[in-house]
C-alpha cells in the first residue's frame, strides 16, 4: 500500500509540474491576481472574463517569473472567457481533451498561479451533464462540476484529468454562491477561435426592456407555457419598433422557440441571428399576433 500511495503522489506531482508550465498569472484587476492558460506558443492566453476587469494595463506572469504586458484580444461575458496576447518566447501550450470519456467520480486536479508558483488542489467530478445555458445567455457544450476546492485566484486556470490533459477553464462567476464550474474544452475552443477571427462575439439585439409575467390560465394551457416577456420599453428606431412591437406587448416565442424568461431571449439572440428576419409571436390585447423582426447587433 505505501508503494501505491507513493507512486500516486509522484504521478500527481509530475502532472502538476508538466501542466503547470502552461499556467500563467493574470493581473487584470486591482485585487488578487487570477490564472490563465497558454493556448498557443505564439502568446495567446485564455482566462476568465470576470478576472479581467480592465481593457488595458494588463500583465501576465509567466512560469519563468517574467511579468509581461498583455493585450486584450476579446471577451465573452456570457461564457466568462477572455483572450489575451503576450509577446514572449518559449511558451508551452498544454494538451486539451474532449470531456466525452469523463465519468462522475473521475479524479480531477485544478491548477492556478495567482502568485509566482503554480498551485494545485484535487477532487472528483461530481456532476456531468449535457449542454447548459448560463444565466447570462451563453451555452456550454457540457456541464462539468467538481468538488475540487477552488482557492482565491484559481479562476481562469485549468481543470486537469488524471493523465494530465486540460478538460476546461475554471470559473467561479457562472453560478452564485461560490460554486465553481468548468467551461469545457469544446466551448473554450469555439470562443477562442471566434475571438481570434473577429475580436468579439456577436450578440443579437432587439432594443427592448422586458420582464417575465404569468400568462392567463387559458393562454398558458394553449401555449403550454406559464410565462412570457412583457415589454416595459421599446427603443425608438430599434429592431423591435421597426418590426412592429409596442410597449405592453408580451413576447411568447422567438424563431419558433418559447420565450419564458429573459435568459431564454438572450440565448436565442445569437450572433447567427444578427441581420436575419425572425418570427416573433406576441400577445396584444389578449390576442395572438405574428410579427417579423430583423435582429440587430449589440455593440
Amino acid at each position: 500500500m505505501p508503494e501505491i500511495l507513493t507512486s500516486l503522489s509522484n504521478d500527481l506531482a509530475a502532472t502538476v509540474e508538466s501542466v503547470g508550465s502552461g499556467v500563467v498569472r493574470v493581473e487584470g484587476r486591482k485585487r488578487l491576481p487570477a490564472s490563465g492558460v497558454v493556448w498557443s506558443p505564439d502568446g495567446v492566453i485564455v482566462t476568465a472574463h470576470h478576472v479581467v476587469e480592465q481593457d488595458d494595463n494588463i500583465k501576465v506572469g509567466l512560469p519563468d517569473n517574467q511579468s509581461v504586458p498583455a493585450a486584450l484580444v476579446g471577451r465573452d461575458p456570457r461564457i466568462d472567457l477572455a483572450l489575451l496576447r503576450v509577446q514572449a518566447e518559449g511558451l508551452t501550450a498544454p494538451a486539451w481533451v474532449e470531456p466525452d470519456s469523463l465519468r462522475v467520480g473521475n479524479l480531477m486536479l485544478a491548477l492556478g498561479r495567482p502568485g509566482q508558483g503554480v498551485r494545485a488542489t484535487m477532487g472528483i467530478l461530481s456532476a456531468l451533464g449535457n449542454s447548459w445555458r448560463t444565466p447570462a445567455g451563453g451555452t456550454l457544450d457540457r456541464y462539468l462540476q467538481s468538488d475540487v476546492t477552488m482557492y482565491p485566484g484559481f479562476s481562469g486556470g485549468p481543470m486537469v484529468d488524471a493523465p494530465g490533459r486540460i478538460l476546461g477553464i475554471n470559473s467561479s462567476a457562472l453560478l452564485r454562491g461560490g460554486t465553481t464550474l468548468t467551461i469545457p474544452a469544446p466551448t473554450v475552443r469555439r470562443i477562442v477561435e471566434t475571438l481570434l477571427a473577429h475580436g468579439r462575439i456577436k450578440q443579437g439585439y432587439l432594443g427592448i426592456g422586458a420582464q417575465p409575467i404569468r400568462l392567463p390560465e387559458e393562454l398558458a394551457k394553449q401555449l403550454d407555457q406559464e410565462t412570457g416577456l412583457l415589454l416595459m420599453s421599446v427603443e425608438s428606431g430599434g429592431p423591435a419598433e421597426k418590426g412592429g412591437l409596442f410597449f405592453g406587448d408580451t413576447i411568447v416565442s422567438l424563431a419558433g422557440q418559447p420565450v419564458r424568461h429573459l435568459d431564454d431571449l438572450f440565448a436565442l439572440l445569437t450572433g447567427d441571428q444578427v441581420g436575419q428576419s425572425v418570427p416573433v409571436s406576441i400577445l396584444r390585447g389578449g390576442q395572438s399576433h405574428q410579427l417579423s423582426v430583423i435582429v440587430g447587433e449589440r455593440v
